[in-house]
Parts: structure tokens; C-alpha cells; sequence
């Protein structure tokens, strides 16, 4: 959790766009995983059926990465960090349906109580209102394709998931990138310290984190997955004060979102415990 904390500040520290951050750390990331795989001597083979829901899921991972780095863009790490935090609300209502099981309130409650700070947030903000609505759709995306992660896991292994859902994505962006003729020569320009910034978001914070995260949803829940990686809220937000100074650039009330946000996150693993507790007992 602590090196996804220093994804978004990465993100900031890159001088790309969106569409350029994205598509190279993708290109990055699918050429190490095909090393790993070679490496580890995996069989790569899957079904037909499997290889277009793994694309409809790397469609999906492509779309959320553009919202998260776009919403770092138009905003800051902060305000991206507290609205990407919705992503506990949508996962309380996504995993139960496609989980075929029943929706627990409290669940909902506390993700209702996030989206209140979120508006709380939001109203103070106002002048991130853009940032805002692409971290909430970042947030939704993430938790689709890590639901329909915990579904995969237990049918192919996670670097096999890993590799076709991100080559997918490469693929996807590639043509999007082509249609709309951003393939020109200056896409292609990089300073050094963009460089450097994408091969660290790339080995650091994709490879490994991504394979070792759909391997853990075949043992946790997808919703508690996105509970924990709630914290990345805490860890970016301190990433953020202490390289950019974002202290002074939000309002000392935004901080009393981003402890209701905490407050529900502590609270929900609190709640869940004393579920599961209750559950071994009957």
C-alpha cells in the first residue's frame, strides 16, 4: 500500500499528458510481464472465451488509469486521493451482484458516508470540480475490474490475467490514440526526468503490485481490497504535502473530509470483523 501511495505523486512528477502517461506506462509494464512470464515459464494458452473478457477488463483498467492520472492533472494528488476513496460505495453494490450474494447495509452506510464528504469536499473545492468527477469515475472503474479480478483469479493465473488485461489495454489505446491523430512527433518527446518517473511507475508501482493484487482477490473479497487500498488516500495525501506543498493549496476544511473519510474506512473494518465473527459462531 505504501508504494501505490507514491503512484499518484509519480503521476504529478511525469510532464505528460494523460494519453502519453498512460500509454507508456502500459507499453513498459506489458513488455516486463512478457519477460516474467517467459522467465517463469508460464503457459499462456486460455480459451477464446477468456481472452475477450480479459480485453473487456483491460478496456476497463485503460479507461480508470486515464481517469486517475486525468483527474491528477486537472486538480492535485489530494482532491484525487478523497474522491478515488467512492470506490468503497461502489464496490458494496458490484461485488454483492456479481458475487450473487446479499448487499450488506452497512456497507452502503459507510459509503454513503464517504460520498458526504466527498460533497463536503466538493462544495469547498468547487474549483476541482473536474478533477473530482474524473477521481469518482476512476473510483468505479477500479472497482469493476477488481471485482471481475476476483472472478478471473480463480480461473487462470494472476500474470497470465495480468498480461492479457493490460496488452488489451495497450492495444485499445493505441487505436484510440491513432483515430484521433496524437501519434505525432512530439508524443513521442520525453524529458529525462519523465523518463525516469515512468520507469519507476512502471516497475515499481504496476508489475508486481498489479500481479500481486489479483492474486490476493482470490483470497479476500474485492470490496476489502478496495477498502485497504483506501489508505492509499492517507499515504498519497502525505506524499502530496510533503513534495508539493498541497497544504496550501486546499482548504484547512478539506482535511475535515478526508478524516470522515478515515473515520468510515476504520469503521467498516470494525463492522466486518465483528460480521465475521458472528458468522463462524452460527
Amino acid at each position: 500500500m505504501f508504494i501505490w501511495g507514491f503512484s499518484p505523486v509519480l503521476g504529478r512528477f511525469i510532464n505528460t499528458d494523460a494519453f502519453q502517461l498512460v500509454w507508456f506506462r502500459i507499453l513498459i509494464t506489458v513488455g516486463v510481464m512478457l519477460l516474467y512470464l517467459k522467465f517463469t515459464k508460464q503457459d499462456m494458452k486460455i480459451t477464446t472465451k477468456h481472452f475477450w473478457q480479459l480485453s473487456g477488463i483491460g478496456i476497463i483498467i485503460m479507461i480508470h488509469w486515464l481517469m486517475f492520472y486525468g483527474a491528477i492533472k486537472e486538480s492535485n494528488i489530494s482532491v484525487t486521493m478523497v474522491a478515488f476513496s467512492t470506490g468503497t460505495l461502489f464496490s458494496s453494490i458490484i461485488e454483492p451482484v456479481l458475487y450473487k450474494r446479499s448487499i450488506r447495509l452497512y456497507e452502503v452506510i459507510i459509503g454513503l458516508i464517504i460520498i458526504g464528504a466527498i460533497a463536503l469536499i466538493f462544495s469547498i473545492e468547487t474549483h476541482y470540480w473536474l478533477g473530482i468527477l474524473l477521481g469518482i469515475g476512476a473510483a468505479f472503474t477500479s472497482s469493476l475490474f477488481g471485482v471481475f479480478n476476483g472472478i478471473m483469479s480463480h480461473k487462470l493465473r494472476s500474470g497470465v490475467i495480468s498480461f492479457y488485461e493490460l496488452s488489451a489495454a495497450f492495444i485499445g489505446l493505441t487505436l484510440f490514440l491513432t483515430v484521433n491523430g496524437s501519434f505525432k512527433t512530439s508524443f513521442f518527446v520525453l524529458d529525462n526526468s519523465s523518463i525516469i518517473g515512468l520507469i519507476l511507475l512502471s516497475l515499481v508501482c504496476t508489475v508486481f503490485p498489479f500481479i500481486a493484487s489479483v492474486n490476493l482477490a482470490k483470497y479476500i473479497s474485492p470490496y476489502t481490497i478496495v477498502l485497504t487500498v483506501n489508505l492509499e488516500t492517507v499515504y498519497g495525501i502525505i506524499w502530496a504535502i510533503l513534495f508539493y506543498n498541497e497544504n496550501k493549496e486546499v482548504k484547512p476544511t478539506f482535511y475535515i473530509g478526508v478524516l470522515i473519510i478515515l473515520l468510515a474506512i476504520f469503521l467498516n473494518s470494525y463492522l466486518k470483523s465483528v460480521s465475521d465473527k458472528k458468522a463462524k459462531q452460527n
